[in-house]
């Protein structure tokens, strides 16, 4: 089986992460999705963010209406223990495999932008190792952007790379070590500061957020003091 997974702070989760899981799940026929929020995100360490329970909720709404998608506790704080441990990709990623058969094929989702940081992230060139890449391209970006991306030991070289920066982002990347899918037309031009801002405002938040997590902010009152980060 197909199987994808999807990480994030989802704080909250929106319209843009569903959009990208369900169009994965159409192009690569994933047999699931597991959508993980993150317990402590390494990029936002010192920032503030919602508790993780309140995360999870709001994953679990927002995904409850479609088989093929689990909200997952892969990165849930443990009981006993240091709850501000930072959790890596790429200790969920194994975490998961070994919850999956040999034969299964694990496909990471994420878009460009985050996509662009991936070098820098703990241990990427393990993590490459372990699964495929589905990025969910936009316009702007080039497959030079994406083959530029990767870590440096994966990078191929800029002779080859140059010729790339004349193509739009699209089809596949495969490389020794690298198998990247490019994802088209799911770009949501969505930003979670700004929807936590317009939640603490008040304002309707239906064309952001499935039914049931715009609710739940409502009746929570979660933003009511925007958090900024």
């Amino acid at each position: 089986m197909n199987v994808g997974i999807l990480g994030g702070t989802f704080d909250p989760i929106h319209r843009g992460h569903m959009a990208l899981a369900k169009a994965a799940a159409q192009q690569f026929k994933l047999g699931r999705v597991h959508f993980v929020p993150a317990s402590v995100p390494p990029h936002k360490r010192n920032q503030q963010i919602s508790s993780f329970a309140e995360r999870y909720a709001m994953v679990a709404l927002a995904t409850a209406d479609e088989k093929k998608f689990v909200p997952s506790l892969l990165e849930a704080p443990p009981e006993h223990g240091n709850a501000t441990a930072i959790n890596y990709s790429l200790d969920t990623v194994r975490r998961l495999k070994q919850q999956l058969r040999k034969e299964d094929r694990l496909f990471f989702l994420i878009g460009i932008d985050a996509f662009r940081e991936i070098a820098s992230w703990h241990e990427a060139e393990s993590l490459f190792r372990e699964c495929e890449f589905v990025v969910a391209s936009r316009p702007g970006y080039f497959l030079a952007d994406v083959a530029n991306s990767l870590p440096k030991t994966l990078r191929p070289p800029s002779g080859v790379t140059k010729p790339f920066a004349r193509y739009a982002a699209k089809g596949d990347l495969i490389l020794p070590g690298v198998r990247v899918y490019l994802l088209e037309n799911v770009h949501y031009d969505l930003s979670a500061t700004k929807i936590r801002a317009a939640a603490s405002a008040g304002r309707p938040l239906g064309r952001y957020l499935d039914a049931g997590v715009a609710d739940y902010i409502k009746k929570t009152g979660l933003y009511r003091q925007a958090i900024t980060s």
